[in-house]
């Protein structure tokens, strides 16, 4: 049966892809920041990964105010770079896993989470920079993605518990299906930033690192966090970490973790990152 055998988290901010698509990942600004990815770019060769099912949030590319589903689960079997403005990045178009991704769409339906499936739409920074980080600059993306997408742009959001249980949905649909996958589930965005208003260019890393210490030792507690004080503490675009707690919950609940990393500032944003792997349970 397929399994899932480890989870990334990483912020996924758009000026890191325009850095690795301008050429600048050695500048000043930007060579300590890529540095710290240096270990999951080797790791990721050694796990060789079948399929990644990666967490996201979609930037007014797929969906816009007057439809924002709440979870989104693509089932197609290719999706494009979107244009967000200045052009589709210049990267490999993601090749999907139709039949895993119909999969657990089924299994975390009847599970009582309301998905939205959709067939057809082309996928934003949010998921290819998270996937230039890990991979480099292929030639083609060497795993298949499925995307999920979480609102966590328009109000009302989902809690982190809501999150952390989709993760728990996922991993018993994923280790239901019959075929011998390796899949990795990624959680992406964050860490504490805001781009508006009077707060903008809040970076809180008390805030930040004591997230990073509760999602790998105490996510069950962590998960009860209010959407609220992810606002009130890591500014309005903190709320991204939601998204973090469905990989965590798609895990075991011990992980061994293989990378940790931190990093302020880019682009005005914190930047976190954490490779885990699962801990095989006894019995």
């Amino acid at each position: 049966m397929a399994k899932i055998s480890a989870g990334v988290a990483t912020s996924h901010v758009p000026a890191i892809g325009a850095a690795i698509d301008n050429k600048k990942t050695t500048d000043a600004y930007w060579q300590p920041l890529f540095e710290g990815y240096e270990y999951v770019k080797q790791w990721v060769k050694e796990q060789k990964p079948d399929v990644v099912v990666l967490v996201y949030n979609d930037h007014a590319s797929a969906f816009d105010a007057n439809f924002v589903p709440t979870f989104a689960i693509a089932t197609g079997a290719e999706f494009k770079p979107a244009d967000e403005g200045w052009g589709p990045r210049p990267v490999p178009n993601v090749q999907g896993h139709p039949a895993l991704a119909s999969h657990i769409a089924h299994s975390v339906i009847q599970d009582d989470f309301d998905l939205t499936v959709v067939n057809t739409m082309d996928v934003d920074h949010g998921l290819t920079v998270p996937l230039s980080l890990v991979f480099g600059e292929p030639e083609n993306w060497p795993c298949k993605v499925i995307p999920i997408a979480v609102n966590v742009v328009l109000y009302p959001v989902p809690s982190g518990n809501r999150c952390y249980q989709l993760g728990k949905a996922i991993r018993k649909a994923v280790e239901n299906f019959d075929e011998d996958l390796n899949v990795q589930i990624w959680g992406t965005g964050g860490m504490s930033h805001q781009l508006q208003g009077p707060r903008a260019g809040l970076i809180n890393k008390e805030f930040d690192n004591a997230f990073l210490d509760k999602i790998i030792d105490d996510a069950d507690e962590l998960a009860k966090l209010e959407h609220i004080k992810y606002v009130e503490q890591a500014g309005s675009e903190g709320i991204e970490l939601v998204m973090w707690l469905v990989m965590r919950g798609a895990l075991n609940k011990n992980v061994e973790l293989k990378k940790r990393f931190y990093h302020v500032p880019a682009s005005n944003t914190a930047v976190g990152h954490l490779v885990l792997e699962n801990v095989e349970e006894e019995g």
